[in-house]
């Protein structure tokens, strides 16, 4: 899949086009990346900092958790809003690729390119569909894209650099926001001393994104009814992962009946530059 990508991207030290040489990625000023065994490709600066992404822990609760299907209304929502085209999709912070990969199953014409920091999740993502290009960079940085390249930027609970998904949009390009409204999870958050969702999100959304003109908003709630495993699941992909060691959680989720039922809601909010 790099080689259908590979015109869309660039170099991540000079910006000069990439042409693809069996396992490497080359510009034309003699910088050059290699292919990793597992598929995708580090576009990064030499000058990089010291962040890796998500660990191998929560990127495998995060493939267990979706792969059961417990988010598929979130993925529904998604495929609703987002228009078809023949532009690529970028997905930022796109963990696993689970959510490029569906969308991409509804719309058989296009490419996508999954950009993430973390190699354990990666490599989950250059094999989450046979149309998706798995680049490692950091999306705080200036992204290894051409500019005007991409039809539709996807950004679900991750990170978003305003400038640069702008540059990186087409003109009539979209960019589609995910992010946990105020009581999502609320119930376990409550019973476990999880992280909740900060109350001033919203506005940090609107002061990121203003330079982007709205075009729609719609809240998507859903009940969940989960077992041990999966409540561990979802806590440990998420950022109270980061905050509880691991045998607190442990100790937590077992004062918690066999079955809980939690609440899952989230906004999905479209968004276009302006010119």
């Amino acid at each position: 899949m790099l080689s259908d990508a590979i015109d869309h991207l660039r170099c991540p030290n000079c910006a000069g086009p990439l042409t693809l040489d069996d396992r490497r990625a080359r510009c034309p000023r003699g910088h050059s990346f290699d292919v990793a065994k597992h598929g995708y490709l580090t576009l990064r600066a030499g000058g990089a900092g010291p962040g890796t992404g998500d660990s191998a822990e929560m990127v495998a609760a995060r493939h267990r958790f979706l792969a059961a299907g417990h988010y598929s209304p979130i993925s529904d929502a998604i495929r609703t809003a987002a228009p078809a085209g023949p532009d690529p999709v970028l997905d930022l912070g796109a963990g696993t690729g689970h959510y490029l990969a569906q969308l991409l199953a509804a719309q058989p014409d296009r490419v996508g390119i999954a950009v993430d920091l973390s190699g354990y999740a990666l490599r989950r993502a250059a094999r989450a569909h046979p149309r998706i290009a798995a680049i490692g960079a950091d999306a705080w940085q200036p992204l290894p894209v051409r500019p005007g390249h991409i039809g539709l930027v996807l950004n679900v609970f991750a990170p978003r650099n305003a400038a640069e998904i702008a540059r990186v949009l087409t003109a009539d390009g979209l960019l589609l926001v995910v992010t946990p409204a105020a009581d999502h999870l609320g119930e376990l958050v409550a019973r476990l001393g999880l992280v909740g969702v900060d109350a001033a999100k919203p506005d940090r959304l609107a002061a990121t994104l203003a330079d982007f003109v709205p075009v729609g908003t719609e809240t998507v709630r859903f009940g969940l009814r989960l077992d041990h495993d999966e409540v561990a699941a979802v806590v440990g992909m998420g950022p109270s992962a980061r905050h509880l060691p691991a045998d607190t959680l442990a100790e937590r989720i077992a004062t918690l009946p066999a079955a809980t039922d939690t609440t899952a809601a989230v906004t999905v909010a479209g968004y276009r530059p302006r010119r």
